[in-house]
């Protein structure tokens, strides 16, 4: 298995079967990424296809002695920005199948799914009530699963910059749900990364 540096090298070189290796490699966390911040399956699917030929566009200007993941989570936020910024939608349409991204592979119960799913759908649209600034770290942070250093460095942001959006994302997030579903969540738990 080529490492990442070996195949955007190879992509420099014009071998577009390193393009489809870096494709089948990060499929994955992009299209997952750009579902989350858009709720949209259909321009989660046009974003991954824009992300990765952007990769091929631009990979002469991608360095390879840097890990490329990075790289790939800007590309898409910026995308997903746009895709956002020109068509007027912050508010995500539910998204029903969001949560088998998310959840385990194990089998539950009909009455279990249907509890998560309903979950998903509030805090989806929780989610989809924040500016895009405090959008994009919850995600990524959450969803992704990225470090407040990683957050950093993909957005190219200062690291206070990164916790103080994810604060007010997680304020934000913590007085929606109430509102919506009529119960006190508690304090916002706050976790250094």
């Amino acid at each position: 298995m080529s490492s990442d540096r070996e195949l955007v090298l190879q992509l420099q070189d014009g071998d577009l079967d390193a393009l489809g290796a870096l494709y089948d490699r990060y499929q994955h966390i992009v299209y997952r990424t750009a579902l989350a911040i858009t709720g949209d399956e259909p321009a989660a699917a046009d974003l991954l296809q824009d992300v990765f030929l952007r990769v091929h566009r631009f990979s002469h200007h991608i360095d390879p002695e840097r890990p490329l993941e990075p790289w790939l989570y800007r590309v898409t936020t910026n995308l997903t920005y746009t895709w956002i910024k020109r068509r007027k939608r912050w508010l995500f349409r539910p998204v029903e199948d969001m949560a088998e991204w998310f959840k385990s592979g194990k089998k539950q119960s009909p009455a279990f799914q249907v509890e998560k799913k309903e979950e998903w759908r509030h805090i989806s649209s929780a989610v989809a009530t924040l500016p895009f600034r405090h959008r994009v770290v919850i995600v990524l942070h959450y969803f992704s699963d990225l470090s407040l250093q990683e957050i950093s460095s993909v957005l190219d942001i200062p690291v206070g910059t990164v916790k103080s959006r994810l604060h007010y994302g997680r304020k934000a997030l913590k007085m929606q749900l109430e509102t919506e579903n009529g119960i006190s969540i508690g304090d916002v738990q706050y976790e250094f990364t």
